[in-house]
């Protein structure tokens, strides 16, 4: 087994039963103390994160991960079919998991999905992501003196603020962060 010196960014680890995802580690040597490892770290079953202090030679367990891309088939109730574009092999991910990344998974859409032990653990969009706007009100004409914006509805269902020029068809660019309209694709 690895000691916490050896632990870096993007690892799994196996805490308290759990696998967390490591997104920060900080080796310090206070004054005349123990050298420590300090680990900021995410439960990858329910999302929180959690500070956690170990010694330098503390074994850690690392779980042996696969981070795969995968592209985006369809939806079917409360499940999600991703399919591996080398092998053709498909996956099936539930909403749990899934959450409000639904908002941004459009037919052929990549993602990458991280394994472990062969089981989806989680999913990363790309930044950004084009969606089809379906239904957008029209704009009041010469209210244009400011940055006015009215509410669009996208082909997911999810609902972003556009420019008042934006129309029912369009293609936009939204952000998978924040959910903000970022321009015409």
């Amino acid at each position: 087994m690895p000691a916490a010196n050896d632990l870096r960014k993007g690892q799994v680890i196996k805490f308290n039963g759990e696998p967390h995802l490591v997104m920060e580690t900080q080796h310090r040597t206070p004054g005349n103390l123990r050298a420590f490892v300090q680990v900021k770290m995410r439960n990858l079953r329910y999302g929180k994160s959690l500070e956690q202090r170990f010694n330098s030679p503390d074994p850690v367990e690392v779980l042996p991960t696969d981070r795969r891309t995968l592209e985006f088939s369809y939806a079917d109730r409360d499940t999600f079919t991703f399919m591996d574009p080398e092998t053709f092999e498909t996956f099936e991910i539930g909403a749990t998991l899934i959450g409000d990344s639904k908002n941004y998974l459009v037919a052929n859409g990549k993602a990458d999905v991280l394994f472990i032990n062969e089981a989806p653990v989680t999913i990363d969009l790309p930044s950004t992501v084009t969606l089809k706007v379906i239904e957008s009100a029209d704009g009041v004409k010469g209210d244009t003196a400011s940055n006015v914006q009215k509410p669009a509805t996208t082909e997911t269902g999810l609902v972003v603020q556009v420019p008042l020029f934006i129309k029912e068809g369009e293609l936009i660019k939204v952000s998978t962060a924040d959910a903000s309209y970022l321009g015409r694709a």
